[in-house]
């Protein structure tokens, strides 16, 4: 019997069913390795944890060249409870995110807030502790609302939530100057370079502490963000079980510990 099609129709046919063959594959495929993540910490008896190293007291480096801070600890937290070592990589606020999708790490614990934008792409866990962010300013430097950054100079880290925050709420003539990691911006604001700096409040706290004779002061609260555990986006396995240990972290005062501890302050209410 003659085939009904030419020969130029039938290559055409065949080749639009390869690549559909060859999408199926690959989305099914896919969706198998997306539930692999927990699987396969447990048999490396490893995790790799995305940390922050240059925003005390989450994370920086201590006296003895070692990651220290509350992330550090609740990094460690979970990996004795899922019964494997800690791999810390330290991370900025610009790729921490991309070294989750591109599976350089297992799980993002570096002072990660959930935002519409980032759930597109990775996945959150409960939150384990509590931040907020706030524009810091010298007391003679006035700047009493979000209208008064006008003619004025901010430092902050490229990426991090204060950007974004401050990118909402910043008037016409405010010069933003970003910097790579929070090291950059907090050296350009204590050296004069801006007169404001948006950051984290536990963050200036510190520096506050330690340089009582600057002047620095709270201006304006930006957001009130609590952090979240980032996990690979549909590694539900993953999620469930760091959402356990958190869960159990609250119950057992770790985290309230964990809190006081760095923070100086009770944890209060954490948004699952």
């Amino acid at each position: 019997m003659k085939s009904i099609f030419n020969r130029p129709t039938f290559n055409r046919l065949r080749a639009v069913t390869t690549a559909a063959l060859a999408t199926l594959a690959l989305a099914t495929s896919g969706a198998a390795f997306a539930q692999t993540a927990l699987d396969d910490i447990i048999k490396a008896k490893k995790i790799r944890v995305a940390v922050p190293t240059d925003y005390p007291p989450y994370g920086f480096v201590g006296l003895d060249l070692k990651p220290q801070g509350l992330d550090i600890d609740f990094a460690h937290y979970i990996a004795g409870k899922l019964g494997v070592t800690a791999e810390l990589i330290p991370v900025t606020s610009a790729n921490r995110v991309p070294y989750l999708q591109s599976k350089k790490a297992d799980i993002v614990i570096s002072t990660l807030g959930r935002t519409d934008e980032r759930a597109k792409v990775i996945d959150f866990t409960h939150s384990y502790s509590p931040f907020f962010i706030a524009v810091f300013a010298k007391k003679d430097v006035a700047v009493k609302s979000f209208a008064d950054l006008a003619g004025k100079s901010v430092a902050v880290t490229r990426g991090a939530t204060a950007d974004q925050e401050l990118a909402k709420v910043m008037p016409a003539g405010t010069e933003v100057k970003r910097f790579e990691d929070h090291v950059g911006a907090l050296s350009a604001f204590m050296s004069g370079q801006t007169q404001v700096i948006a950051t984290s409040a536990p963050e200036m706290g510190t520096v506050i502490e330690k340089n009582p004779k600057a002047g620095i002061e709270q201006k304006l609260v930006l957001k009130i963000s609590p952090n979240f555990i980032g996990v690979g986006k549909g590694e539900e396995a993953l999620r469930a079980r760091v959402n356990e240990i958190i869960l159990e972290a609250k119950k057992n005062g770790e985290i309230e510990r964990l809190s006081k501890k760095w923070l100086g302050r009770e944890p209060g209410e954490l948004p699952l």
